[in-house]
């Protein structure tokens, strides 16, 4: 096997064996010896916008995303660029090999009848009923709950690309990868990367995943002022069209209607100027035909049966934000950090499944008897439920629309101690360590005070030591913190 070694733009040596592993649709991937990264070339010649994007994505971009203070962080959630290297005229990139977890460890069901172990974790295995029920091992396919946490990963990606003034411009399950076993994810193809006014998108995106107005644009020349293209806001689009296919297992808005008996016109419509959201409130013209579905697409693939409101309020009201109001409003769109927002506010109303059924976990809100949407199993007992207040500066406590739901080994982290805490990439290694768990003893639940010094319970009027427990009553009030923006919980007692 050939070894071939080149000089990076920036002067640092790389080599790679010369047989490709892998082709994408623009680009050829090469090993390196030692498979700690690949080095892929594009197959045409890149203009000089192009070669000027490329230096600008390997240097003050990602200089400014991964190597300042948080960067390690954000090394998990991208897989970034590193250098470009040129060779007889075309044009490279050498980008770090996946982290482990990305590649199928498992493959398929019937010993690996799809071939896929040992390959990487492309989203679309794990964004279709059909593909989950019928190819994915068991170990493979993750809780509701892994779900969750893959969608606020993304957001949080996201989140932080459009902060620096970038948008993805092709966001799809094909370059996110996604491992439900852990809940992690990963976003790839960096190489693209849009920056409005500056570089403009080399693609319009992948079907599925492109924002309606792209598609209703799409026949004008690029330089009409009325096209439409990647941008952010088409960013906000696809964001939203990933969450709901990693948590309910099917697209927004692919239902029964039929726009035009040619094939390609009735594409263009369903996805561009007459995209319907399928669960659409008011508007049941896009509804999905559940007699038409296959035994591997139920229940997931009739929202009649799993509704866009099992995900809980708070982001139920995002997904009629995003494929309601904005599906043709682009600027009505929810951003990539209301649902990040949103997210981490869900993910403290899950209960585990009395069964323990496939999905594990549920979002529960108290709005309704409490049971598992996707086996119907009941919840039974007493569930307490934790409502987040916070202090404001004239020295009140005002409701954080905050929910914690309790469950036995529930854990307290210091953001739900203090609102002026956030669970994202700025935590401090101190502020990810639990203050407090949950127990059911004896029919009862209690609160352990592990790392919360000013820990108050105002109904008994007396401090509760680090160590010390509380018993968790209707009605009754614990002061977590007593600096400015510490929380107030008041516990509510719901019968299951």
């Amino acid at each position: 096997m050939t070894i071939i070694t080149l000089t990076t733009q920036d002067g640092q040596p790389v080599q790679y064996k010369d047989e490709i592993i892998g082709q994408g649709g623009m680009k050829d991937v090469y090993f390196s010896p030692d498979r700690s990264y690949v080095v892929a070339f594009f197959r045409d010649p890149l203009d000089y916008q192009g070669k000027e994007r490329l230096k600008s994505i390997v240097g003050s971009y990602r200089e400014g995303i991964l190597e300042r203070e948080g960067g390690e962080y954000w090394k998990d959630l991208f897989c970034w660029p590193t250098a470009v290297v040129e060779r007889d005229g075309r044009i490279g990139v050498v980008v770090p090999v996946y982290k482990p977890h990305f590649f199928f460890a498992h493959g398929s069901v019937n010993n690996d009848m799809l071939g896929i172990k040992g390959k990487e974790k492309e989203g679309k295995w794990f964004a279709s009923a059909s593909n989950r029920a019928k190819f994915l091992a068991p170990e493979e396919k993750g809780t509701w709950l892994s779900h969750l946490q893959i969608c606020l990963m993304i957001s949080r990606a996201v989140r932080r690309l459009h902060a620096a003034g970038l948008a993805h411009s092709d966001l799809s399950y094909k370059n996110v990868l996604v491992d439900p076993s852990s809940g992690r994810a990963c976003v790839i193809d960096i190489d693209g990367l849009v920056v409005p006014g500056k570089f403009p998108p080399d693609v319009v995106g992948t079907p599925d995943f492109i924002a309606p107005e792209v598609i209703a644009t799409q026949h004008l020349e690029r330089t009409d002022e009325n096209r439409k293209l990647p941008s952010t806001l088409t960013d906000r689009h696809a964001l939203a069209v990933l969450i709901y296919m990693y948590l309910f297992y099917r697209h927004p808005l692919r239902g029964g209607k039929v726009h035009d008996m040619d094939a390609t016109k009735d594409e263009e419509l369903a996805m561009g100027t007459k995209a319907l959201f399928v669960e659409h409130p008011t508007d049941a013209g896009n509804r999905v035909n559940a007699d038409q579905l296959t035994k591997a697409q139920l229940p997931w693939g009739d929202p009649s049966r799993m509704p866009y409101t099992i995900a809980g309020p708070l982001l139920a009201d995002l997904f009629e934000r995003a494929f309601v109001t904005g599906l043709h409003a682009p600027h009505e769109r929810p951003t990539p950090s209301e649902w990040e927002n949103a997210l981490v506010r869900t993910i403290d109303m899950i209960q585990p499944c009395a069964n323990g059924c496939e999905m594990g976990w549920y979002v529960f809100d108290n709005t309704t008897k409490p049971k598992c949407p996707y086996c119907g199993t009941p919840y039974r007992g007493q569930l307490p439920v934790l409502n987040l207040y916070s202090s404001r500066h004239s020295g009140t406590y005002m409701p954080d629309n905050h929910r914690v739901m309790v469950w036995n080994g529930q854990s307290l982290f210091p953001w739900h101690v203090s609102r002026a805490v956030f669970p994202n990439e700025h935590l401090s290694a101190a502020q990810k360590k639990r203050v407090g768990y949950f127990q059911l003893h004896n029919g009862d639940w209690y609160l352990v005070n592990e790392g919360m010094p000013h820990m108050h319970d105002v109904s008994a009027k007396k401090d509760v030591p680090i160590g010390g427990h509380v018993k968790l009553t209707d009605g009754s009030q614990f002061l977590l913190s007593r600096e400015e923006g510490g929380r107030l919980v008041q516990v509510q007692l719901v019968n299951g």
